[in-house]
């Protein structure tokens, strides 16, 4: 098995990462997690005032994805943290595949305002999702952990390598390495639930201490993410 980290841009104010992942199991499955921006923001940031996300042509999810030698139709199974902009700007270009995402936040996706301009992305026509309800295995190895707070039903995923270890994709629930302690950890103005986003953070460092995590990536950390390796290299 093996994980490769996507970085599908940065925040230009502020250097923040804005990652995406693809896993690709011992038989050969492609399982990507989340899509990153739209076509319409790649380059944007060329004709802005120096605000926003900076997103590269090399840097947008099909241009990651053919750097690899893969195109849409190989990706199996698409993993749905949740549905804001910057990570799921781009369920429409993968029709094929199987859009795992808790159900409990597609069916608040369908009913708040703030997930509605990115809606023509994630609501296509065409579209495949199954709903999960809770923690779940999707496939040997790939754990889906639901982990509210940031976004009703947002989920992170645990990855079982068999040379690094487990492998926590924390993404929004825990976005930098020093909010880890679930007591003190600051509360984004993108955290929807103070109460939520606590209980998740414990949930996870507990699960991490508990199975043995070797490495916890945080969804928008620019310190850490200089420091991991990215596509083409992985971890395995």
């Amino acid at each position: 098995m093996r994980l490769y980290l996507f970085l599908y841009g940065t925040n230009a104010a502020n250097g923040n990462p804005f990652p995406g992942y693809l896993i690709q199991t011992d038989d050969g499955t492609n399982v990507l997690v989340d899509t990153g921006f739209p076509p319409e923001v790649t380059g944007a940031y060329r004709t802005a005032a120096g605000s926003g996300p900076r997103v590269e042509e090399d840097q947008y999810v099909l241009n990651r994805l053919a750097a690899l030698g893969l195109a849409p139709k190989d990706i199996r199974y698409l993993i749905a943290t949740h549905l804001d902009g910057d990570h799921a700007g781009n369920h429409d270009q993968f029709p094929d595949a199987e859009i795992v995402i808790q159900k409990e936040h597609l069916d608040a996706a369908r009913q708040l305002e703030r997930f509605q301009g990115n809606r023509a992305h994630w609501d296509a026509p065409g579209l495949h999702y199954r709903t999960v309800d809770g923690d779940t295995e999707l496939l040997p190895g790939i754990e889906l952990i639901k982990s509210s707070g940031h976004k009703p039903g947002h989920q992170s995923v645990l990855v079982r390598l068999p040379e690094t270890g487990p492998v926590l994709l924390a993404i929004d629930a825990i976005p930098r390495m020093d909010q880890r302690d679930p007591e003190t950890r600051a509360i984004g103005p993108a955290d929807m639930d103070e109460a939520e986003t606590r209980a998740s953070t414990r949930k996870l460092m507990d699960l991490a201490a508990r199975e043995g995590v070797t490495l916890i990536i945080h969804g928008h950390d620019p310190e850490q993410w200089q420091t991991l390796k990215l596509a083409p290299d992985y971890y395995s």
